[in-house]
């Protein structure tokens, strides 16, 4: 019982010393390529997100979770700048017609992503291609740097990083429009812009450079906020986080009903009518309702009880001559027998409307008529019995 002791505690110990160990272990990196500002992770852009107004001195930011369209159409911002940080922008045909209207008014727009719609490419003339496409290794993949040809700045120094952060490039886009503004060390374009009108839309085709990541290193922080320097001064940032987070309350169950007027006034009065329902009904109080005891099935222990007393009293004529009566009684009811003369007549009746072979009728009958004659033993008790089991399954 001591050793039994001893081993438990030294197993209570090694689990407890498990749990610590677990609960202390350092959480894994997530290189999820969320680009959410609400994420810390390597891949996200919470720092730029806090950091924008640093960039965009005097400048008013806004927030939004819709789609282009309905940012531009349900509010009139002017002297404005659209960021789009993500790493897949779906414009539709609707969104880059706005888009255009927008910039064209003297406003700017900045969309830097990896990947764009089918529409949005074609209706830009735009194309992303991507450096060390044939590498294994994500980690050991040849490096890609980033220049930026601002005259003011130094354009040879370059941007390198690790992670193929700066991979992507513009493989495809319209020369005769567009200005470049980055090239990456292949001589690639990846960093692009478009004057339309009075403002001007610039992208950018690595999404990634403007993550948690590349913003702790400074050469990190250096680009970005180089590039977004690009864009004039403005009155209103206008911050994307749809394509990044999706619409504003997407996720709940009750934005249908909350959207729109009607059926939130319905939702009001039938949760209104429901607590008054509970209200009223708590005061109602149930009759007591009574047990209903199923009646017992007493058959087999009736069967029991009279087979016991047959038993004890050993009567073994009293039970010949009652199974012979109920014999005589269903060979009245089935086959319209008369059994009151057991004669020969009788018993070839008796074979050919039951099918039984005339010889076990005889033989039956004659031991019936043996019985009623003389004092009957279990020997003949058994034999009666057998004979009739027999007659029912042989006239089946």
């Amino acid at each position: 019982m001591r050793d039994l002791k001893i081993y438990l505690f030294i197993a209570t110990g090694l689990l407890v010393f498990y749990i610590i160990a677990q609960m202390n272990r350092p959480k894994p990196v997530k290189w999820d390529e969320t680009l959410n500002d609400n994420d810390k992770i390597p891949f996200g852009t919470y720092i730029l997100h806090h950091q924008i107004t640093d960039i965009f001195k005097g400048s008013q930011v806004f927030d939004f979770r819709e789609p282009v369209y309905n940012v531009v159409s349900d509010h009139d911002f002017k002297n404005a700048s659209y960021i789009i940080v993500a790493p897949e922008v779906s414009l539709q045909n609707e969104d880059v017609d706005k888009l255009i209207k927008f910039v064209n008014k003297g406003n700017d727009v900045f969309i830097c992503a990896s990947l764009f719609s089918e529409k949005m490419s074609k209706k830009l003339h735009i194309k992303i291609g991507y450096e060390n496409s044939d590498s294994t290794a994500f980690e050991q993949s040849k490096k890609v740097d980033t220049r930026l040809l601002n005259p003011s700045l130094d354009t040879s120094y370059a941007y390198t990083f690790d992670k193929e952060i700066c991979s992507n490039y513009f493989n495809e886009f319209d020369t005769t429009k567009a200005i470049i503004l980055g090239r990456n060390n292949y001589g690639h374009s990846n960093f692009i812009k478009y004057p339309m009108g009075k403002g001007a839309l610039y992208l950018n085709a690595n999404p990634l450079l403007f993550s948690n990541y590349a913003l702790l290193k400074k050469q990190g922080s250096d680009y970005a906020s180089y590039a977004l320097s690009y864009i004039k001064k403005t009155d209103n940032v206008l911050w994307d986080e749809f394509y990044t987070q999706g619409r504003s309350g997407e996720n709940n169950s009750m934005r249908v009903f909350l959207r729109h007027e009607p059926l939130k006034w319905a939702f009001r009065i039938t949760l209104f009518t429901l607590i008054l329902f509970i209200l009223f009904e708590i005061k109602r109080r149930q009759r007591i309702i009574p047990i209903i005891v199923t009646p017992a099935n007493s058959t087999v222990d009736f069967v029991s009880v009279v087979g016991r007393v047959y038993y004890e009293q050993r009567n073994n004529a009293n039970i010949a001559q009652k199974k012979i009566l109920y014999f005589l009684e269903h060979l009245r009811t089935a086959y319209y027998l008369k059994t009151n003369v057991l004669d020969g007549d009788f018993i070839e009746k008796l074979s050919q409307k039951t099918g039984v072979d005339i010889t076990f009728v005889q033989e039956l009958v004659a031991h019936m008529q043996y019985l009623t004659d003389q004092r009957v033993s279990d020997r003949d008790l058994i034999k009666l019995n057998q004979l009739i089991e027999q007659f029912y399954i042989k006239s089946r």
